[in-house]
């Protein structure tokens, strides 16, 4: 809901694994707020949002099946790139990872050679790969990702799309919400003016 109004209505989605889905839309149209629904970030008005990584297991919140990357880069100007690494690592509950882990991460991404560099001195498109990074930190079924090219280059986009064909191939999920296109194959993509409560 936003201002009294459904933003999305009359939604049902089965992801299974391997599967990608694309949103898109106008702004406004509610394609981050599905996500943050997705995510456990919001609750639904009405319905019901399930993640069933393992049948019968009910222990589990949405939050630690998924990964979610915002539109804007959550980032703390003045920790290092590799420091965003080992952070995340400890915050999603997995501290074992090894420097060399950590490494081949920004290495995944391209910007291994700033691993001493605050994130503060980041281009923008650099920002847009370290915020991307936390998707391998710890690994997560299902990634909700808001707008993942903005600001990225060719080879910064290439890399991206080259990530999402590993996890996919892995069995991940991914679901993304963009105005660019993402050519993700057999991806699946909804309008979501086509289900907005207002036109």
């Amino acid at each position: 809901m936003r201002g009294g109004r459904s933003l999305v209505r009359d939604f049902s989605l089965v992801l299974g694994g391997g599967e990608a889905l694309v949103l898109t839309g106008p702004n406004g149209v509610g394609k981050t707020s599905l996500l943050r629904l997705m995510a456990g970030l919001l609750a639904p008005a009405d319905g019901t949002i399930r993640f069933d990584a393992e049948p019968g297991r009910t222990d589990r919140t949405l939050s630690e099946d998924c990964h979610f990357v915002g539109a804007q880069d959550a980032l703390t100007p003045e920790l290092s790139v590799i420091e965003h690494i080992r952070f995340w690592a400890r915050l999603l509950g997995d501290d074992t990872g090894s420097e060399a882990a950590a490494f081949s991460i920004l290495d995944a991404l391209g910007i291994g050679h700033l691993e001493t560099m605050p994130a503060g001195y980041l281009s923008s498109g650099q920002r847009r790969r370290l915020s991307l990074a936390r998707l391998l930190a710890v690994p997560r079924p299902l990634w909700l990702l808001d707008e993942p090219t903005n600001a990225l280059d060719t080879a910064g986009r290439e890399r991206l799309r080259i990530l999402i064909a590993r996890h996919r191939a892995l069995g991940g999920m991914v679901v993304a919400a963009t105005h660019d296109p993402l050519e993700l194959p057999d991806a699946m993509e909804l309008d979501l003016i086509s289900m907005a409560g207002v036109r």
